[in-house]
């Protein structure tokens, strides 16, 4: 497999200290990477326009903090820090992970380290997470309609309803499938797991009709749950 690199990624090196913003923005530029540099934290916080794809922190600097910048980095975005720092303890590690940072390097560190760090943070944030991001919504909207996908959980207006289990179940599927048109037999093979049977017609139209009577104000011009006569149902 070809090495990482991401060469081009915008970097972002906060340290007050003049000789390690200069090592730093030389090993990642050796590594293709762009590099923009503050001093402290009010300039970082101006540097963060466009957001860089990576920002190294320095832990203690005069004014904000590493670990307070951190945290006001986080209400505005999600790439990955690296915290630098001289304190070596466990514990300011964890304080330092616990703020928001994703990884912590103690000075000195190695050109090698410091690379191989940046390129995992940069690696997890570009291949790995898009994919995690790309997983389909856990909750499905319908005008004031609300329903958890997982287990068919349903809220109209913000107030709960209550719901049978098998209910739930019918709405659930609706949702998972929602503008759909699910027939009376692959709605009732799906939620009570049977053999369709053309009494079992009946079951599903009942349960349909209490479920409107939940979700709806007026059953004569439903919003949510319609019926297409001859085929079966869809939610809108």
């Amino acid at each position: 497999m070809a090495e990482f690199t991401a060469k081009g990624a915008n970097i972002l090196v906060v340290d007050d200290d003049d000789d390690i913003r200069e090592i730093v923005h030389i090993l990642l530029a050796r590594e293709g990477f762009t590099v923009r540099e503050a001093a402290n934290a009010e300039q970082a916080l101006r540097r963060l326009d466009p957001l860089p794809d990576l920002v190294i922190l320095d832990v203690m600097m005069p004014g904000l903090s590493g670990i307070e910048l951190c945290r006001e980095i986080r209400t505005k975005a999600m790439m990955p820090i690296l915290f630098l720092s001289a304190k070596t303890r466990d514990v300011d590690k964890a304080e330092g992970l616990a703020n928001g940072g994703d990884d912590y390097l103690i000075k000195p560190f190695s050109a090698l380290e410091l690379t191989s760090r940046v390129k995992a943070l940069l690696r997890r944030s570009m291949v790995y997470q898009p994919q995690t991001a790309a997983a389909p919504p856990q909750t499905v909207q319908s005008g004031e309609l609300s329903i958890d996908l997982a287990t068919g959980a349903a809220a109209l207006a913000g107030n709960p309803l209550t719901l049978t289990e098998t209910e739930a179940q019918l709405l659930r599927l609706l949702a998972q499938h929602r503008g759909d048109v699910l027939s009376a037999r692959e709605i009732y093979e799906a939620v009570w797991k049977e053999s369709f049977l053309p009494s079992a017609n009946n079951t599903v139209m009942v349960h349909i009709k209490n479920l409107r009577k939940k979700l709806e104000t007026d059953l004569t011009q439903p919003k949510y749950i319609h019926t297409v006569w001859g085929k079966g149902y869809y939610l809108a």
